[in-house]
This record gives C-alpha cells, structure tokens and sequence, in this order.
C-alpha cells in the first residue's frame, strides 16, 4: 500500500513539474531586450485595442474578467504577472513567434501593429514606465536596399548580403533584423529564428536537414527586412535545391470533400443522390395522389 501511494505521489510530482516547465517561454536575450521605436500614447493604445478585441480577446478574454478560454495550458489574462513580468521585447516576440496554441501573428500583423497591441497590454500595468529605442533606430533609410542570396550545400547554410544604395554610393545595411523563411502550404515556416546584419551587412541562417520540398528537392525561399518602419518592404525570393524531396500527392487525387464532383467520397455522393431522390419521389407522390383525387371527383360527378 505504502509503495503504492508513493508511485502516486512521484507520478503527480513529475507531472507538476512538467506542467511548470511547459508554461515557461524562453526569449533569446537580443529579443527580450528590444524596444518600441515609437512611444505610446493615447492612439497607440487604441489601435493596440481594437486590434486585441479582433485577434487576441476570443482566447485570453477581456482583460481584468478572467473570461479567458478553457485551453491547456490556460491562456494568461493580460493583467496578471504572466504577461505584465515580461519585457517590452518579450511581448513583441511571442506575439511575432507564438507557441503551442497561441499562432504566431508574424505574417498577420505588421511590426507597428505588434507594437500597438504591446502598447494596449501595457495600459493594465500602473507601474510601467515606457523606454524607447534610441532616435537613431528610429531613423529610417531612405536608399534603395539590395539584398543578395548565397547557398552554402556544404554547411546548408543561407548566407545574405544587404547592402544600402544611397546617393550612387553603396554602404552595408548593419544592424538589420532579418528573418528567412521557407514558403508552405499554408503560410511561411521562419528557419533558424530573426537575426541581425553584422558591420558589413551579412547575416547566415542555418537550415535544417530534413526540410521538406519539393519532388525534386525544390524549396521557395524569402529572406526579408523585419523593420518595415525603417526599410519597408524589403525582400527577395529564390528557389534552391535545399530541402528533401517529397513525393506528396497531388491534393485532387484522393476523394475528398474538397476535392471536384466525382471524386467527393462516395458516401458523400450516395447520401446526395439518395436524398435528392427521396425529395422528388415524394414530390411525384403528392402530384400523383393529387390527380387520383381529381379523377375520383370526376367521376363522382358523372
């Protein structure tokens, strides 16, 4: 009896402790540090607002109400120490990231609608005092960006040079957070997290091994200026033999529900033909039963 109860006791000590570990996030340090390049205001937090209501609010519920969703893990009330206890930056990435449940908002929102919806997060901390990136972040450049591509098959490395055109002068673009990513099905998959450009404007991002692609090995991949307030939509798409060959079927081959009319599955099409039949079956039945009617009249009459 005795062993048995410390077989219990052990199993929900794990457990706990499992369930502890899975709701810590780790940020990258460089990321945790970030901040807005904007301070926030009135309008910030309005647009922060509307933008929470519309894509945040179904899950972690109105702040303050503890109407969050019923998840595992639960998702955290804007309010609590959860999410209040983190950085301005932290915020940022696990929004731009997500995890688990929570989607990544990377490709929905823009960076200065991310930093609206942190702004908005914020109004809920009375002892938040708001530090902003310095003026010379802030600033943002007005020459042409040229960003160019190198695939290292030896060390299946993605190496990028950006570099700045200006006043037919060209210069590195140092300092830059870029992020490369492989197209989907569905959406872009981020490889090897956001990075920054060295002193000289290059950056390398490692890509796994066993990166899916196309039958031939084929992967589309985009590599893009993050900060679009400071260098707008800088980006270049290449297609490289980088990935694994995958011999996926074409989505219209197997009946589907989604799939064109004689390939819905066929119990799909039996039920529609068999209900279709049963509706004008009984329509031709009453038509009927109404014309016997008629004739039993008529011949009543004579």
């Amino acid at each position: 009896m005795i062993r048995f109860f410390i077989i219990i006791l052990s199993s929900l000590l794990i457990f706990s402790q499992g369930r502890a570990q899975s709701d810590q996030w780790p940020v990258p340090e460089d990321e945790a540090e970030r901040l807005s390049p904007f301070a926030f205001n009135d309008s910030t937090r309005e647009a922060g607002q509307e933008l929470y209501d519309l894509n945040c609010a179904s899950c972690h519920g109105d702040p303050g109400e503890g109407n969050y969703a019923n998840l595992d893990p639960l998702p955290a009330d804007p309010v609590s120490p959860t999410i209040q206890n983190n950085s301005d930056g932290a915020l940022y990435h696990k929004i731009t990231e997500g995890r688990g449940q929570m989607p990544a908002f990377q490709n929905v929102l823009t960076p200065e609608e991310r930093w609206f919806v942190v702004s908005y997060l914020r109004s809920y901390n009375d002892g938040y005092v708001q530090e902003v990136a310095k003026e010379v972040i802030k600033k943002g450049y007005k020459g042409l960006i040229r960003i160019m591509m190198d695939y290292d098959a030896g060390q299946n490395r993605m190496i990028s040079k950006i570099t700045g055109i200006q006043d037919n002068e060209e210069e590195p673009i140092s300092n830059a957070r870029v992020r490369l990513t492989a197209k989907r099905y569905f959406g872009d998959l981020t490889l090897d997290g956001e990075k920054e450009t060295d002193s000289i404007g290059m950056v390398a991002f490692t890509i796994p091994e066993d990166l899916p692609g196309d039958s031939t090995g084929n992967v589309h991949f985009r590599i893009a200026l993050t900060e679009q307030e400071l260098y707008g939509s800088a980006k270049k798409d290449t297609v490289l033999k980088a990935g694994s060959p995958v011999m996926a079927p074409p989505l219209n081959k197997e009946r589907a529900m989604w799939n064109t009319v004689w390939k819905a599955p066929v119990w799909l099409l039996i039920s529609y033909l068999g209900a279709v039949l049963l509706i004008w079956g009984t329509i031709f039945f009453i038509i009927l039963q109404i014309r016997e009617i008629f004739l039993i009249g008529k011949r009543k009459e004579s």
